[in-house]
């Protein structure tokens, strides 16, 4: 495989986070593939920018633009992988492949109630001690070279309520039959909640297939970089091999 015919990456952050959650993987995948990692609106770089779906869209495919090659692998983490199947479902021209991590369960039912709730309660806290409190918290669980541009990014506490309100009671498996390209289900072995509904997630599509990582969480490119980073490269290396 030569360069000019590597498969484009575009990364998708999750809830709260930013860009800077993909600095492992960007780091380790650069030198093979064109890579980027996108803010979405409400979020890192993109703070002032109020949230939408739509706008997601539209921001993961200016990404898939800015990186010249056509079609792109998207691989979307927890709200991140929620915008990427929007993003399936509205410009399926421009996917080449889809991974969804810890965004495999459906936002429907009496699931979302206590999310909901969490959402309604999070503007009323201080943003500057959610944010010492998440500080901490990365730093107690994981090494300063996984964390660090998350935390130096910041923390879109702010856009949550928005962002959940607009997921929640809008997705389940049924969102796979938009998704026209090859699909990877890259869940932590340990998220219980997030990958609840992987399997119907997967046999909703016709080239869809689960991996776990093992005892990794919701947050499995923080818990296990490197067989995150590998499994990404893997179905990228696929994709780039079946053209």
């Amino acid at each position: 495989m030569t360069a000019a015919e590597a498969v484009p990456i575009v990364f998708v952050h999750g809830t709260r986070l930013s860009a800077g959650q993909w600095s492992m993987q960007l780091a380790a995948l650069q030198d093979e593939f064109p890579v980027v990692a996108v803010d979405l609106p409400g979020h890192g770089e993109r703070s002032a920018q109020p949230w939408s779906l739509s706008t997601s869209t539209e921001i993961i495919a200016s990404a898939v633009d800015s990186l010249d090659r056509g079609p792109a692998l998207v691989v979307g983490h927890s709200l991140g992988g929620y915008a990427s199947l929007e993003f399936a479902r509205r410009r399926p021209e421009r996917l080449r492949g889809l991974i969804l991590a810890g965004a495999s369960a459906a936002t429907r039912g009496p699931w979302a109630a206590p999310y909901r709730w969490v959402a309604r309660l999070v503007p009323r806290l201080p943003a500057d001690r959610l944010a010492r409190w998440n500080d901490g918290l990365f730093r107690r669980l994981y090494p300063p070279e996984v964390v660090e541009e998350t935390i130096r990014s910041g923390y879109a506490f702010h856009t949550l309520p928005a962002a959940w309100e607009e997921i929640l009671g809008r997705f389940d498996a049924d969102a796979m039959r938009y998704v026209e390209a090859p699909a990877l289900i890259l869940n932590g072995e340990k998220d219980t909640l997030f990958r609840t509904g992987e399997a119907d997630f997967a046999r909703a599509h016709p080239h869809a297939r689960v991996e776990l990582i093992p005892r990794a969480g919701h947050l499995a490119n923080f818990d296990a970089p490197d067989v995150f980073t590998d499994a990404v490269r893997r179905f990228a290396r696929q994709l780039t091999a079946v053209g």
